[in-house]
């Protein structure tokens, strides 16, 4: 499912910590969504494989791979970073950026290096100052506006005064973010040098950028922003690189045509039917190429030509869990809820352990208003949830299933879940105060629903508080 999804399914201050940087970047990195802030994309394959890539390092960095999250941003700028926790943002535009998998894994080593080596602790307070300077000049500029009485000169000192204090702001935190690159630079080279990986392509990837910087006047590349590049950042890489025993080790071969598939289903996607075509042409008959071809005719939407695709790639491949998928959601989205079952059942027993596919199953059944199929919807979407409970999406569909089944007590608790996952207090409390009435005292759903009631209410409390 390479689905759009809201910015509010993630926690307010890593939320903060995209908008301030997206105030660094712009209008540099202009997004596709517009100005309305970054638009976030759930797919399963492309998370999938972002993981397989960094697995290696996070474990060798100590931390626990089920508690990283992967959040993409459909974002054509070159950029990654990590905010709030272990939480690692990676923009569409690197992801097709980048020429083979070991500067991926480069990438996201040294994104894990932040993390590891404390940087967001750290970090935090130098984000805060700079979000200091950035509100009080976002104050002041609103007041010479106002003073200015919608004139000419008002608003335009009161741009100048916001623009202005945003440069201060970003110049305070990116100085703070010259002295951690390094630092990144020499953990991911360690955390790759453990799990036996060479950090060749990080370099390679810091030098095209730098190289395409001294050549593209007047235009800063985003992730050069982020993580500002010098010569000694790069010697001092070149050198812990050329000292390492794995320099001319490479990734495993597979890993070169998932990044490709990874490219492919971008493209196909975000890209329209004619760029599509022109990068993968009808003579190109590779599995990527096949595969963005599917995907940008199911966009137009042709969809016989995409389901023609879809369905030789199947052929070939029918162990494939995202073909599967692929199909379902172009059913789906047709209004063909019933036929997207069982491609959607294919994919769930393909990869039991992807909860995102156990979601479109789920909603698949739920959809074709099947009474058969609700209580397969309620087991599919309840251990969707189990996997991945911070799908706000699958509680509502799960809390739209009870429902129907005439649980209003579970589809209030269902619905509870989502609102906390949305940090909606309020409603999270009401909904879970109404699930509480018609739940077996001492059940498990009892209990959860007693926890939710009692956690927002120390939360509201202290909200109102401050």
């Amino acid at each position: 499912m390479f689905n759009h999804i809201s910015h509010k399914s993630l926690s307010l201050t890593a939320m903060a910590a995209v908008a301030f940087l997206a105030s660094l970047l712009l209008p540099a990195a202009e997004s596709r969504a517009g100005t309305g802030g970054p638009s976030f994309i759930r797919d399963a394959e492309i998370e999938h494989i972002i993981r397989v890539f960094a697995t290696p390092a996070w474990v060798a960095a100590g931390l626990t791979p089920a508690s990283v999250k992967i959040y993409l941003i459909d974002d054509p700028a070159v950029n990654s970073f990590v905010a709030d926790g272990q939480n690692i943002f990676v923009q569409t535009g690197l992801l097709l950026k980048v020429r083979n998998p070991s500067e991926l894994i480069g990438v996201l080593a040294h994104e894990t290096g932040h993390i590891a080596d404390g940087h967001l602790v750290r970090g935090a307070a130098a984000l805060h100052q700079a979000s200091v300077l950035g509100v009080a000049s976002l104050l002041l500029g609103a007041a010479a506006v106002v003073a200015g009485g919608g004139g000419d000169n008002g608003v335009g000192g009161g741009v100048a005064i916001m623009a202005g204090g945003m440069q201060v702001a970003g110049r305070s935190y990116l100085q703070y973010s010259r002295n951690q690159e390094s630092q990144a630079d020499n953990a991911a080279v360690t955390f790759l040098d453990r799990s036996h990986q060479s950090a060749e392509g990080l370099l390679t990837f810091l030098k095209l950028l730098g190289h395409e910087e001294k050549i593209m006047v007047g235009t800063v590349d985003p992730y050069l922003l982020t993580h500002p590049l010098s010569e000694e950042r790069i010697a001092a890489l070149q050198e812990r690189v050329d000292r390492s025993p794995y320099r001319n080790s490479l990734p495993p071969p597979a890993y070169t045509m998932m990044l490709h598939r990874v490219q492919a289903k971008i493209t196909g996607f975000l890209d329209p039917l004619a760029t599509t075509l022109k990068t993968y042409p009808e003579s190109d008959q590779s599995l990527p190429a096949r595969y963005a071809r599917a995907i940008a005719y199911y966009r137009v939407p042709e969809l016989d030509k995409a389901l023609g695709l879809i369905d030789g790639l199947i052929g070939q491949w029918p162990d494939d869990p995202y073909f599967h998928e692929l199909k379902g959601q172009m059913l789906y989205e047709n209004g063909r809820a019933a036929e997207a079952v069982a491609p959607y059942a294919a994919a769930v027993k393909a990869a039991p352990d992807e909860p995102l596919l156990r979601y479109e199953l789920g909603q698949a059944q739920l959809a074709t208003n099947d009474p058969a199929l609700l209580d397969p919807a309620i087991t599919t979407l309840t251990q969707a949830t189990i996997q991945d409970p911070d799908n706000a999406s699958a509680w509502y569909q799960l809390s739209v299933a009870y429902g129907r089944a005439d649980n209003l007590p579970m589809a209030n608790l269902a619905a509870a879940e989502r609102s906390l996952r949305l940090d909606l207090l309020e409603d999270a409390h009401i909904q879970a105060t109404s699930a509480q009435a018609g739940l077996p005292f001492g059940s498990p759903a009892a209990l959860r629903a007693e926890d939710i009631v009692s956690t927002t209410s120390r939360e509201i409390a202290d909200r109102h508080h401050h």
